[in-house]
């Protein structure tokens, strides 16, 4: 894990924290005149999540962030695949008239190619139809969200993180799923940077319009939600479709 220390600010003496009144101000500051995934020239706003993982109409005010044109569209490409393949194993075809989600209902008709791709992965064991996912495409997804969602909320910019793990909700054993839903048992998250806005969450004050769940910051009902923690490093905890969980750590 690396920090940019430009992004290490902090506060005048005469500015209120627990006013969010000057979140306007800190969003400026925070503006970070890179690409967050590799550096470059930020060319373009990536929605944090993106737009392919949300059902229309949008939730307001989604948070962006910079990044260069190749990483947005490089990451598009996987995350099209991703919000596809949950669907089509959601509902167990990959036939658009078969799919609950409209917009992943025209993405597949319209992508022959990308419908080909998921239907291969289909393993027929007896009664019982398995999927076997791009591991590769969906690792690159789930690491790209965890690190916009850490540099939107608490400042850090990361390097390849020190443990994914990533699963459907509903094979988690019992104890596993208790503390993916709840954080480790008996540990004690410490207080985000003062001004971040991890903070502002932690201190119970409304910095955009999702709702939130325990520490889990729900962007869209039944579509996705996330976590943000600093227990023994960074955390984040991310849930597509309430269907496949994934855990990011940054030591």
């Amino acid at each position: 894990m690396f920090r940019v220390p430009e992004l290490q600010y902090a506060l005048a003496p005469d500015v209120n924290p627990m006013d969010p009144r000057h979140l306007v101000g800190m969003d400026e500051r925070l503006k970070i005149n890179a690409c967050i995934y590799c550096g470059g020239d930020p060319s373009t706003r990536d929605h944090v999540p993106s737009k392919v993982f949300l059902d229309e109409p949008y939730p307001p005010g989604l948070p962006v962030v910079g990044a260069c044109e190749t990483c947005n569209v490089g990451f598009s490409l996987d995350e099209q695949y991703l919000a596809c393949f949950i669907e089509c194993v959601i509902c167990g075809t990959d036939e658009p008239a078969g799919l609950r989600r409209l917009k992943i209902q025209r993405v597949l008709a319209a992508n022959t190619e990308l419908k080909r791709r998921i239907c291969v992965s289909k393993r027929q064991q007896g009664d019982t139809l398995h999927w076997v996912p791009e591991a590769d495409r969906v690792r690159n997804v789930f690491v790209k969200l965890a690190r916009s969602h850490a540099v939107y909320e608490l400042f850090p910019v990361f390097g390849d993180p020190d443990r994914f793990e990533c699963a459907p909700l509903t094979l988690m054993q019992p104890q596993q799923r208790t503390e993916f839903e709840n954080g480790p048992l008996g540990a004690y998250a410490p207080w985000p940077e003062i001004g971040s806005r991890a903070f502002y969450r932690a201190a119970g004050v409304k910095v955009d319009a999702f709702a939130q769940s325990g520490d889990w910051i729900v962007v869209q009902p039944d579509r996705y939600r996330f976590a943000v923690n600093e227990i023994g490093g960074v955390e984040v905890r991310i849930v597509l479709s309430e269907y496949l969980g994934c855990t990011v750590f940054w030591d």
